[in-house]
């Protein structure tokens, strides 16, 4: 079945998900909740990422845990850091959003054991701050997987979810998050060479722009082809701001001040 711009939004229940919400997620390869954060929420996300961003910059903070951060600029010439990684470990007020008590009810789409959020793991709690500005060096992310990481450190791609709440509106003229629908459940072969990782940025005929509001989370399969599109109009119009944080499972690895840098974050240089 073939999805449309009407797809479901769901509403996030106090009891977890429901089986009609299980079953899309199963496939398709996602879900969009909206209103799971309120204004004031999303606004004290916004202040806390703005309190980060400008002590890290004092600071001059380059990498965080071996992962760098990823630096730009915005249409007055102001610095930016426009990929923050492990900041819940760095903010308090991040931090408890990830206390939010709804979350663990996302565990139960991920099979294997120990699952858990990967706070302390891969990139941790990831701040995107997207803006299509000629300093940006941040305005779009071309077609990818999230187990692309594990085949650079030589594992099998392992099962994981990609949980994020988006603090802006985001319209598909603004760019923001297309997926492939089901392509979850394609085999290695399709994982790994249906497209070219990173460097292509074209929509694909098949692709569904997930149009967000501020305060509506999303959550998809690692396995799922995505890209982030590039906002239409530049200027502060395209400012998107996202935390994401992974769901895992099995064998914890956790990463710490003198972890080395991942091979694959050396792409992120050619993302802009």
């Amino acid at each position: 079945m073939s999805l449309s711009a009407d797809y479901p939004r769901f509403t996030f229940a106090a009891d977890g998900l429901t089986p009609a919400q299980a079953a899309f997620f199963r496939q398709h390869g996602f879900l969009h909740f909206r209103g799971f954060a309120g204004p004031a929420e999303v606004g004290a996300l916004r202040a806390a990422i703005a309190e980060l961003q400008a002590r890290w910059l004092r600071e001059g903070v380059r990498r965080v845990n071996g992962i760098p951060l990823k630096f730009g600029r915005d249409e007055a010439g102001r610095p930016l850091i426009q990929r923050l990684a492990f900041a819940a470990q760095h903010s308090p007020g991040l931090a408890r959003w990830l206390q939010d008590a709804r979350l663990p009810a996302l565990f139960a789409l991920l099979d294997g054991p120990d699952v858990r959020l990967g706070v302390e793991e891969k990139n941790g709690l990831v701040v995107g701050q997207y803006r299509h500005a000629p300093g940006s060096r941040f305005s779009q992310m071309g077609w990818h997987t999230d187990a692309l990481r594990d085949v650079f450190d030589g594992r099998r791609p392992a099962a994981m979810l990609n949980v994020g709440l988006h603090l802006d509106a985001c319209p598909a003229a603004h760019g923001g998050l297309r997926v492939l629908p089901g392509t979850h459940r394609q085999g290695l072969a399709g994982l790994l060479w249906r497209k070219r990782y990173f460097l292509d940025t074209r929509p694909d005929a098949a692709e569904l722009a997930l149009e967000t509001e501020a305060g509506d989370l999303t959550v998809h399969d690692g396995r799922l082809w995505h890209r982030v599109a590039r906002a239409a109009a530049p200027g502060e119009v395209s400012l998107r701001r996202v935390l994401y944080v992974p769901i895992l499972s099995g064998p914890r690895q956790p990463r710490h001040a003198g972890s080395a840098t991942p091979l694959y974050l050396r792409f992120l240089d050619w993302l802009r």
